[in-house]
This record gives structure tokens, C-alpha cells and sequence, in this order.
């Protein structure tokens, strides 16, 4: 990997570490992409509607939905008209979040904005229903996206963006390793209102700890038998 330290130029100007081998990168394949507790499947209507939306109602006062560009969904057609939609997309980039164990969609995930030139990307529209929040599933899903972009196709960048006032994302992008880098004032209007925007990054440099932190964490030893967690992600971060 090239130094980060930066050069000068021939008039003597500080500029960016040279990249003389940097190419631009693929985009994502969308296909399926298994893991130890969930299996990332390219989003599907007719595949995951039901499971979904069932998840989804688990929370029944549609706070989940706030933050969100979209929803809550009054019914089964309206939120299955809305799943059409994004998985027509091709960015973002849908993915829905299989548990192993009951083989049932339980969450949605994307990969979107992407930058192949540049190699960056963005992680985006997490809608995690109760029946996976605070369990492995959520982390293993986001660990198999970054491993895709870092790992498979060698980005350079892998953004996590949310509105400033919601404190629940941005504890989730913190756990999972992301550096806060700022707030974009005034970035959005969604939902009649404004979004100022909260911005978070993981860099290549970065992803060798975080990755083995992540495998530490999701390691079958690491739960005990009522699937508590006997380590925090973020102290695995610590050890290395």
C-alpha cells in the first residue's frame, strides 16, 4: 500500500500521496452472499414481501420508519409496490437479509452511490427489522458488504451517511468502526423536513483491523448459550 504522507510538486505545492497503480474499480456483483448466521440475497418482491413486512410490523408504531426517505407502509401492497421499486434499482443496490436459521427475510440493505473511478461507495437504506436488531445477523450483514468492497474488488473508501439527529445510526456506524468526519448542513429535504447530514467513512488502511475484529466478534465462541455476547466488537478492535 503507498505511503499517505504527502509530496510537493515541481512548484513546491503540498499534493496528495501519488496512486501510480490505481485503476478504477468494478462495480458490485449482485448476486448472493453467504455468511455464518444470514445470507445476502439480491432483493426480490415476490421472494421476500411477506417475510418482510411481517418483520417489519413486529414494531408496531412506525418509529423505525422516521429517518427513513420512505414508509411506514400502511399495507402488504403498498410496502410490496415499494420493494418493486428498489429492487429494479441498480443504485443502489438492494440486498435482503436472510437468518439462516428460519430461512425468512428479515432485514434490507444497500450498496449505493458508488464510484468505481474513485473506489468509493456507500452503505445505505438499512431497514432492520426487530427480529434481527442486536443480533449477529446485523453485523454479520454489514461485515459481508465491506468485505465485498474491500476484499473482492478492492475500493478505496466505504461511506455511512444518516441524518444528524438520528443518535441510533450514528452509535451503529461508530460500533462498526466508521470515523465521523462531519455535518453537512441543510444537505436534504425528505419527508417535508430538513436533513442536516452526518458523515462517516471506513479507508482501505483501516479495514485489515476492523475485519479481524469483525471475524473475532462473529466467531461462534464469542456467544454464550443464551447468544449473549462475551465480547464487544469494539474491544475485539482493541486487542489488535
Amino acid at each position: 500500500m503507498p505511503s499517505n504522507q504527502n509530496s510537493r510538486n515541481e512548484h513546491h505545492q503540498p499534493v496528495g500521496h501519488a496512486l501510480p497503480e490505481w485503476t478504477p474499480r468494478a462495480r458490485p456483483a449482485h448476486d448472493v452472499i453467504e455468511g455464518r448466521y444470514c445470507r445476502l440475497e439480491p432483493l426480490n418482491a415476490a421472494a421476500h414481501a411477506e417475510d418482510l413486512f411481517s418483520g417489519y410490523c413486529q414494531q408496531t408504531d412506525g418509529s423505525d420508519w422516521t429517518y427513513l426517505p420512505v414508509g411506514p407502509f400502511a399495507d402488504l401492497d403498498s410496502y410490496r409496490s415499494h420493494l418493486q421499486h428498489a429492487a429494479a434499482s441498480q443504485d443502489p443496490q438492494h440486498w435482503a437479509v436472510i437468518d439462516l436459521r428460519t430461512q425468512r427475510a428479515v432485514g434490507t440493505l444497500a450498496l449505493m452511490r458508488m464510484d468505481p473511478a474513485n473506489g468509493v461507495i456507500e452503505v445505505g437504506h438499512v431497514t432492520f427489522s426487530p427480529l434481527m436488531k442486536r443480533t449477529p445477523l446485523s453485523t454479520e450483514a454489514q461485515y459481508l458488504l465491506m468485505r465485498r468492497v474491500f476484499d473482492e474488488l478492492g475500493y478505496r473508501r466505504y461511506e455511512w451517511k444518516c441524518d444528524a439527529l438520528n443518535e441510533p445510526s450514528r452509535k451503529a456506524a461508530a460500533r462498526l468502526g466508521f470515523s465521523f468526519e462531519g455535518i453537512f448542513r441543510q444537505a436534504l429535504v425528505y419527508k417535508g423536513r430538513n436533513r442536516d447530514t452526518a458523515w462517516f467513512s471506513i479507508i482501505d488502511s483501516e479495514w485489515p483491523a476492523l475485519r479481524a475484529a469483525f471475524e473475532r466478534w462473529l466467531a461462534t465462541d464469542n456467544f454464550d448459550a443464551a447468544g449473549q455476547q462475551l465480547t464487544a466488537l469494539a474491544a475485539g478492535r482493541q486487542q489488535h
